[in-house]
């Protein structure tokens, strides 16, 4: 009895941690080739704002953190750096800055969500003609399967 208890827990704990390590892996496994650097600097040309994102907010820890500098202009959102591999991103426009899951979860009703984010090492999402970027001050990336804040950058 005892045996078929430890093999059941031990055989728990690989599945576990295969299917954690498959959340983790699958999205740098099917990312597809985002934007080359002189795409993202062509996108960026003529941004109104420009706006560092840092790994130290209060939300962002190992698994969950993006650098680097995001651009924006009317019709546009480009991202230059890093953001740390995961499902599911999305791209939001904040009205207050918002640096944490709570901060964000007591905003989403009124933030605008712009886009799906594919690639980790760079992106460009195109800003919807119906969305002004100055009826908002920051720039938001969320994981919506798993409900976790990656990053922000207030813009103005």
């Amino acid at each position: 009895m005892l045996k078929l208890l430890l093999l059941l827990v031990s055989h728990g704990a690989v599945l576990a941690i295969g299917f954690a390590l498959g959340v983790y892996f699958l999205p740098i496994l099917t990312e597809p080739n985002g934007p080359d650097a002189t795409a993202l600097a062509a996108a960026a040309e003529g941004a109104r704002y420009e706006v560092p994102l840092s790994r130290d907010l209060k939300g962002s820890d190992l698994l969950h953190w993006g650098e680097g500098t995001i651009s924006l202009s009317d019709r546009r959102i480009v991202h230059k750096g890093e953001l740390s591999p995961g499902p599911d991103y999305k791209l939001y426009l904040v009205k207050e800055f918002v640096d944490d899951e709570a901060g964000f979860i007591a905003m989403k009703e009124s933030a605008v969500r712009l886009g799906d984010i594919k690639t980790f090492d760079g992106f460009i999402v195109e800003v919807p003609g119906d969305v002004s970027i100055d009826d908002y001050n920051t720039v938001l990336v969320w994981c919506e399967a798993f409900g976790e804040f990656i990053t922000a950058g207030k813009y103005r």
